[in-house]
C-alpha cells in the first residue's frame, strides 16, 4: 500500500482528495493536516510514502514544511506540491525546497492518482508545461537547446502550442534566484556515458527515449540514471535537471 498524507488548509479540498485517492486500490490516506507545522509532525509520526502538500497555508506554509522535511534524515516521505496557483516563483521554490513533483489542483482525478503512484515509485513528476518552463529557465541561461520529451509528445496540438509559448516566455517571467540543489562540483565523477545520459535527462527525455537513442536497454538506462543521481547527490530526476543546468552539465555529450 502507498501511504499518503494530505496537507491543505481547506477541509473540503482534503475531503475531495481523500475520496479520489481512497477509491484507488493500493493507496491509503493515513492522515490529514491543515498547516505545515502539523504536516511535519504527522510525517514524522506516520511515515507516509507520499505527502500531498499545499503551498499557501497559515503559519508554516507548504514550502517551509517541505524544506524541513527534506532536511530531516529520519523522514523518507516524498513530496508532491499541489497548488491552485500556476506561478513560476512557486514552481522553482518548490523544486529548490526538494519537492519531487508539482501539480495544479485543476488536474484531473486520474492525474492526481498517477502523480502519487509515480512519486511513490521513487520517480519525479512534472507536467509537460512545467517541464518546458524548467528547461526554458535553465536552458536559456546556459545557452542550451531543449529537446521534445515523450511527455510533451503526448499532449494534443493546442496544449503543445501552449507548452511552446510557455517555454519561450519563462526565462523572462521568472525572477526568483535559484540556489544550487546540491553543492556545486566542477567534476562530480561522471563517466562519459553517465554525462551523456544526464544531458538527455536535462532535456526532459524519458528512459525509453534515451534507450532508443543510445541503442541500449531501458534497464541499462535506469542503472545509469541511478548512478548519476548518487554521484550528483540529488534525490530524483527533477533535482538532477536543476543541478545539471546550474552546474554546466546539461549539454555534455559523449564524444
Amino acid at each position: 500500500m502507498t501511504r499518503v498524507l494530505l496537507v491543505d488548509d481547506q477541509e473540503l479540498v482534503r475531503a475531495g482528495f481523500r475520496i479520489i485517492l481512497q477509491s484507488e486500490p493500493g493507496i491509503d490516506v493515513v492522515g490529514e493536516a491543515a498547516n505545515g507545522a502539523d504536516a511535519v509532525r504527522l510525517a514524522r509520526e506516520l511515515a507516509p510514502d507520499v505527502i500531498c502538500m499545499d503551498i499557501q497555508m497559515p503559519g508554516v506554509d507548504g514550502l517551509e514544511a517541505t524544506r524541513q522535511l527534506v532536511a530531516d534524515a529520519s523522514v523518507t516521505s516524498r513530496i508532491l506540491i499541489l497548488t491552485t496557483f500556476d506561478r513560476d516563483d512557486y514552481l522553482f521554490s518548490a523544486l529548490r525546497a526538494g519537492a519531487s513533483g508539482f501539480l495544479l489542483k485543476t488536474a484531473s482525478p486520474e492525474d492526481l492518482v498517477e502523480a502519487v503512484q509515480v512519486i511513490a515509485r521513487g520517480d519525479a513528476l512534472l507536467s509537460p508545461k512545467v517541464t518546458a518552463r524548467v528547461i526554458a529557465q535553465f536552458g536559456v541561461a546556459a545557452g542550451a537547446e531543449s529537446t521534445p520529451s515523450a511527455a510533451a509528445a503526448t499532449v494534443d496540438t493546442a496544449d503543445t502550442a501552449d507548452t511552446a509559448a510557455s517555454a519561450a516566455t519563462a526565462a523572462a517571467s521568472v525572477a526568483v534566484p535559484l540556489a544550487p540543489v546540491a553543492p556545486a562540483a566542477p567534476d562530480p565523477g561522471l563517466t562519459d556515458r553517465e554525462a551523456e545520459v544526464l544531458s538527455f535527462v536535462a532535456q526532459g527525455w524519458s528512459n525509453a527515449e534515451i534507450a532508443t537513442a543510445l541503442f541500449v536497454g531501458e534497464a541499462t538506462v535506469k542503472t545509469h540514471v541511478s548512478k548519476v543521481l548518487m554521484k550528483l547527490g540529488v534525490r530524483d530526476r527533477v533535482q538532477a535537471v536543476v543541478y545539471a543546468y546550474e552546474n554546466g552539465l546539461a549539454s555534455r555529450r559523449r564524444a
